[in-house]
């Protein structure tokens, strides 16, 4: 009996051993994720239609032009930072020849949108996780060889529309962006590849990835995280669940499980967006009160519009006003006002009025107002919402709006505003170094010349 019971407990952690060794081992047969990044991608949109640009650097800048929100490899490596401010730095884009080019959003979300219908031909669950990039559930591909199928994305892409791209496959959502940086960082090794299918792989990939580079990690995380001598992505797994989830939350605890190989971080569906910001900063500064009033008015429209496209509606705003903190020999002056409206709307006439009400509240006079905003929240479904007995949308109200969305979309432009906006003016930002919109205008088609 003794015997027995000595055996038993040998044998035991090995049998455990060998259990977890094919529970480790299962996680890569069923359910993988491959993350698809496109790279350098305002870079590269501008050079696939202008293959001059390919090998250069380039540089792209934010609204009116203010900083670099965006670099190409060559750029990168000549030391521009990102976020710089485009006036500090002509002399240094001069010297390096950095091509500039303002935000040509039109393009890059069409460019979008080309690439993730391409990626939905591999899996029918895409989650478009930002501009340039997206997540693919790999449900039952366990016949595939998954670095071929990753490679057959990256030329397709690259073939039907000329955005480079790299791809990293693992079993999570975090693993997959761990191995889409090394397909990024070794790509004449990696064949713009890399497929994390075994616990080597995935430990070995965890030793390389610097704590501070992992998803979902920022800058704060990161210093409490040094303090217990967390330098890589492997450290940060190695420390216990239980004080994980107790020092920091249950988002950094699924964080560990998924670097871990344990799949917590599910694929998002398309959500409504719980506020929508309408905010610009101006060509110049801005004295008169009533120009303030016609850009609020501008803006709340602006908002109304995205409210009605998502079928939502809202009861509350935020109205902001701000000088230009730049001229510090200027009297400085910042406000906002929150207004409650009594009934959820998203008519245009509402908003606006409530707007325009609001910035004579907050506005002061001889100030120079550099920049203005619109921020609708209290977001509500259209046709699920408590009703009020006494206050309601005006009835017109919905046909009007429903009209005045159908008009403008068909001809593409604003055509339909309220008195209260300026007909003669549509917003217009700053872009000196804009190319052209190639895939939606037609006067911006290239034109081929056939000899």
């Amino acid at each position: 009996m003794l015997k027995f019971y000595l055996l038993k407990r040998i044998k035991t952690p090995k049998i455990n051993d060998y259990f977890t060794l094919v529970k480790q081992q299962i996680r890569y047969l069923y359910t993988m994720f491959a993350l698809v990044d496109c790279n350098n991608f305002y870079a590269s949109c501008e050079r696939v239609f202008n293959p001059s640009l390919r090998q250069k650097p380039i540089a792209i800048l934010s609204n009116n032009d203010g900083c670099v929100i965006a670099r190409s490899d060559e750029a990168k490596a000549l030391g521009l930072p990102m976020g710089a401010p485009a006036f500090k730095f002509k002399e240094f884009f001069k010297a390096n020849n950095i091509q500039l080019f303002s935000s040509n959003y039109a393009l890059y979300g069409d460019m979008s949108s080309r690439v993730m219908r391409i990626l939905e031909q591999f899996s029918p669950d895409v989650e478009v996780y930002s501009i340039d990039e997206a997540f693919l559930k790999l449900n039952g591909f366990e016949a595939y060889d998954l670095h071929t199928y990753g490679t057959e994305m990256r030329q397709r892409v690259l073939q039907w529309t000329g955005i480079p791209t790299c791809v990293g496959v693992a079993p999570t959502k975090a693993l997959s962006k761990v191995a889409n940086k090394i397909a990024r960082k070794f790509p004449k090794e990696t064949g713009g590849v890399y497929v994390i299918d075994s616990e080597e792989k995935r430990i070995k990939a965890l030793k390389w990835t610097q704590l501070k580079d992992v998803w979902g990690i920022g800058p704060a995380l990161h210093k409490r995280l040094s303090v217990k001598h967390c330098k890589t992505a492997y450290d940060f797994v190695q420390l216990p669940d239980m004080w994980v989830r107790k020092t920091f939350s249950i988002t950094e605890w699924k964080l560990k499980k998924d670097l871990e190989g344990i799949s917590k971080i599910e694929t998002e569906t398309i959500k409504n967006k719980r506020a929508i910001a309408t905010t610009r900063s101006f060509e110049s500064t801005i004295t008169d009160v009533e120009d303030l009033k016609e850009r609020i008015s501008t803006f709340a429209c602006s908002g109304a519009e995205k409210l009605r496209k998502q079928g939502s509606s809202c009861h509350m705003m935020i109205i902001f006003l701000r000088s230009d903190y730049h001229k510090k020999n200027t009297e400085q002056h910042r406000a906002s006002v929150v207004v409650n409206i009594p009934f959820p709307t998203n008519s245009s006439l509402t908003l606006s009025a409530n707007a325009v009400k609001a910035v004579a509240s907050i506005y002061k006079k001889g100030i120079h107002y550099k920049k203005a905003g619109v921020i609708l929240t209290g977001i509500v479904p259209t046709d699920n919402h408590q009703l009020q007995l006494f206050n309601q949308e005006h009835p017109k109200h919905l046909p009007l709006m429903r009209t005045i969305d159908f008009i403008n979309k068909k001809y593409d432009s604003p055509k339909l505003k309220l008195a209260n906006q300026d007909l003669q003016r549509t917003w217009k930002m700053r872009q000196e170094h804009l190319s052209p919109q190639y895939t939606t205008k037609l006067k911006d088609i290239i034109t081929i010349q056939c000899p």
